[in-house]
């Protein structure tokens, strides 16, 4: 996830992804939020579930929990609680902080929020959100269904202030490895190591399940250098350009590289944030698509979650040509209203200047960005120069621009967990070579589903069944024992996967699956769950 944006000089108001009087107080700290139920228990001691990452899908699961474990939703014969564990990477809760424009909605209803689908009777509704607040009459008075994404935000913050005795913040997991009971060769539990990212110091955790929700990486293809400071993914937009970029009077160029809904966000942020500035967007395909959000599509079809069961039991070509013929839900399109918003613009253009050569803000339309250099080598402070090919006419030579700072919105890689599952390759669960299920780590599809567009071999996919459990070697893990994989399942689960539609059924199907049994009182106290 990405970091909070800093303090800076550009005009951007860092407090923008927060509302003055909203969930958060002067110290940062969500206000009014529901009551915890989870209890805080010793880092000595082994827990039920460990869980690395608190986004927004951890967050689901923590609510779902909470909510499994409330007598006025459901009673149950549990005889103890869980003894849960959040670790989270950032310092405190943030949800696409870097994208966190003026003006920008939500592309789900609120109703699609983290509990309503699941339980509408949960505290964690984003209505009861809104009467916490003091602000339900006045929503409603706006008459949508698209809350502002800096609302939704400050929701999720909310509701993860109910959570705070059992999440630590600042963790970063690097390492998982099996923890062995009486037989040397079972596995009853997993061990997780974690660096502060202050001090770097090492904390070690237990438990019998994990769940991995990192979420995404930003992915910076090829040609573009991936640690070059004037090379920026739209993760971290609002707080790496104005560092790049100080003055928001000056006139710089700017080339932005998409052609989705993030793309098209940030070339229109651009006109009011840097008003003097040159803005170049390029893309490969001949024009920015709409995205297909009608209710058959939206609600019947691809999002639902009663699509995940079908989805999952088709064969792997069936999966593949599902995707393909519904990406145009969500990858590589923009919203109608923001696109009317942009030809407008444009259009305003041509009235003044007839010539688009002239134009301040451009759309480069079926260009391939072939190369980039600084245009003064060994000064990073330089303009870069990129090389574009025309792909309507190949016949046509380069184009050459530069730019003072590229902005590139070429999605997140789902890979992440391959990592903290080195030390669990020798637990692997065998299939033979036509077995289908197996996990993706792509997010869009410009890339192949495995998330890799080198020539180097990608990893073999790990395996998941349809509860999200990572499918290891059953004589050697404990029944009671298991990893679960979360946000990495698109080629399995669906389009939905990595989408916020599914999380509230969603974590209540994780939290069935690994504490119905506690839940239904055949767990012993101190027995394995």
């Amino acid at each position: 996830m990405s970091h909070s944006a800093p303090t800076n000089g550009s005009g951007w108001s860092t407090s923008l992804h927060r509302f003055a009087n909203g969930t958060s107080n002067g110290n940062g700290v969500p206000v009014n939020s529901p009551t915890p139920i989870l209890e805080a228990t010793d880092n000595n001691d082994l827990y039920d579930l460990v869980c690395i990452g608190f986004g927004p899908a951890s967050l689901a699961i923590a609510i779902a929990l909470h909510d499994a474990f409330n007598p006025q939703l459901a009673p149950r014969n549990a005889v103890r609680q869980p003894k849960v564990r959040f670790l989270e990477r950032q310092q405190e809760f943030g949800w696409h902080a870097g994208m966190q424009l003026p003006g920008a909605k939500m592309q789900i209803s609120f109703l699609k929020d983290l509990a309503t689908l699941r339980d509408p009777r949960s505290d964690f509704t984003f209505l009861n959100y809104l009467h916490s607040q003091d602000r339900l009459v006045q929503f409603s008075n706006l008459g949508t269904f698209l809350p502002s994404r800096l609302e939704f935000e400050d929701y999720m913050r909310w509701c993860a202030g109910s959570f705070t005795n059992v999440i630590d913040y600042a963790r970063e997991v690097f390492e998982i490895y099996p923890a062995h009971g009486r037989s040397p060769l079972t596995t009853t539990s997993f061990v997780v190591k974690s660096n502060n990212v202050y001090d770097g110091s090492v904390q070690s955790y237990q438990a019998r399940h994990i769940i991995i929700a990192t979420g995404g990486s930003p992915r910076i293809p090829t040609p573009f250098p991936k640690q070059h400071p004037k090379v920026i993914h739209t993760s971290g937009y609002r707080h790496r350009v104005p560092q790049e970029l100080p003055n928001p009077n000056g006139q710089y160029h700017i080339a932005v590289i998409g052609g989705g809904q993030s793309a098209a966000e940030t070339f229109h942020d651009l006109h009011s944030s840097y008003p003097n500035a040159r803005t170049t967007l390029i893309l490969k395909n001949t024009a920015l698509r709409p995205s297909d959000d009608s209710p058959l599509y939206d609600v019947n079809e691809i999002f639902d979650p009663s699509r995940v069961d079908p989805f999952f039991e088709q064969s792997t070509p069936q999966r593949t040509h599902a995707l393909e013929a519904d990406k145009s839900t969500n990858y590589g399109v923009v919203r109608l209203e923001l696109l009317e918003t942009i030809y407008a613009d444009l259009y305003h253009q041509r009235i003044k200047t007839p010539n688009e050569r002239d134009w301040q803000h451009r759309i480069l339309r079926s260009r391939a960005v072939q190369d980039v250099q600084q245009s003064v080598p060994s000064n990073k402070e330089a303009p870069l120069r990129l090389t574009l090919a025309n792909l309507e006419d190949p016949s046509q030579p380069p184009e050459t621009l530069q730019a003072d700072a590229i902005i590139v919105a070429t999605g997140y890689s789902r890979d992440s967990h391959n990592s903290l599952l080195t030390n669990i390759e020798p637990l692997r669960a065998h299939f033979p070579t036509t077995t289908t299920t197996t996990t993706t780590t792509a997010t869009n599809h410009n890339e192949t589903l495995n998330g890799h567009t080198s020539t180097k071999l990608p990893p073999t996919p790990w395996r998941v069944s349809r509860n999200y459990k990572l499918q290891l070697d059953a004589s050697k893990v404990s029944p009671n024992a298991g990893i679960w994989l979360q946000g990495c399942n698109e080629s399995t689960h669906g389009l939905s996967d990595t989408l916020l539609s599914i999380l509230a059924t969603r974590g209540g199907e994780i939290v069935e699956s690994i504490f119905g049994e506690l839940l239904s009182g055949k767990a012993e106290v101190n027995g394995e769950i």
